[in-house]
């Protein structure tokens, strides 16, 4: 994800340094980064960095790692993170209260990333489906300034941007749609296409997805009727391949971000004793069968 908009940022003119780590590094330096997207492939040479070079220089510090790496990329960063606001783009909602604890929630910026993409074994990056899309958006007047000229970087380049005025909700919109996908695909082993052209799937499907929305409204962010109607279609495309990369990780024998996608929101359901069931059952699945 980090290598795809980064990419895009770097050939529509922004100032972008990746801070990358062993092998990835000496890949990057070598053969530069190769995005394959939409039956092109194109390649940057990008300034890149380890995190014992960093020094307190930039503006705008954007986390693209997995849930499950924050502490790591954290100190990776402390080098830099004196300065500069913070723009995450992870799953979940845990990150941000972390982050506004080390930092202020003056430096932490609200983001959300929309992009299917994987690296291959040759280390070029690969986008999996049409969608690309950033969602910015400010949680403090401090960095309001910052948010709306990243936007318009975001603009210029070859993806799609969003900017929004209420970013907390529309996190609290895309988790409540990701856990439902992450849940049943990773329960089934299967597309969420082939879930819902099955006997009882769609009616699981809307089981899944109302309790993750009952979870969202006992939070005080309750998801509009507008944004349910479209996760639900999302969601019930019969024969559609779309899957939760928590699946690809998952069956690729990787970490998967269970605990802060699926874990942390039944947490969230049992604390207002809300019958979340379905949810758990997928948890405990990925609870007792990950590979960590």
């Amino acid at each position: 994800m980090g290598g795809y908009f980064g990419a895009k940022l770097l050939e529509s003119g922004a100032d972008v340094t990746f801070l990358l780590r062993g092998k990835r590094h000496e890949q990057v330096q070598k053969s530069g980064l190769t995005i394959e997207a939409d039956g092109n492939k194109s390649t940057v040479f990008p300034k890149i960095i380890t995190a014992d070079e960093l020094r307190p220089l930039f503006d705008l510090i954007i986390l693209a790692c997995k849930a499950y790496d924050l502490d790591n990329a954290l100190s990776s960063i402390k080098n830099a993170s004196i300065f500069g606001v913070i723009l995450p783009f992870l799953n979940g909602l845990d990150h941000v209260n972390i982050l506004d604890e080390r930092y202020g929630r003056s430096r932490v910026m609200g983001g959300i990333a929309n992009i299917a993409a994987t690296i291959d074994p040759s280390g070029v990056v690969q986008k999996l489906t049409d969608v690309n899309l950033l969602t910015i958006g400010p949680r403090a007047e401090e960095h309001l300034a910052l948010a709306k000229e990243f936007y318009g970087l975001c603009e210029k380049a070859d993806f799609n941007a969003m900017y929004s005025e209420n970013i907390t909700q529309n996190l609290w919109d895309k988790w409540i749609t990701l856990s439902t996908l992450a849940a049943l695909t990773t329960l089934f082993r299967a597309p969420i296409g082939k879930i819902a052209a099955s006997s009882f799937g769609l009616v699981v499907i809307e089981k899944a997805f109302s309790e993750a929305c009952a979870i969202a409204s006992s939070s005080g962010y309750a998801i509009s009727e507008e944004k349910q109607i479209k996760g639900l279609e999302s969601l019930s495309k019969v024969n559609s391949p779309l899957t939760a990369s928590m699946l690809r990780d998952w069956m690729g024998g990787l970490r998967t971000e269970h605990e802060h996608i699926l874990g942390s929101l039944v947490k969230r359901g049992v604390n207002y004793n809300l019958d979340c069931d379905l949810l758990k059952i997928a948890y405990t699945n990925l609870e007792i069968n990950s590979n960590y």
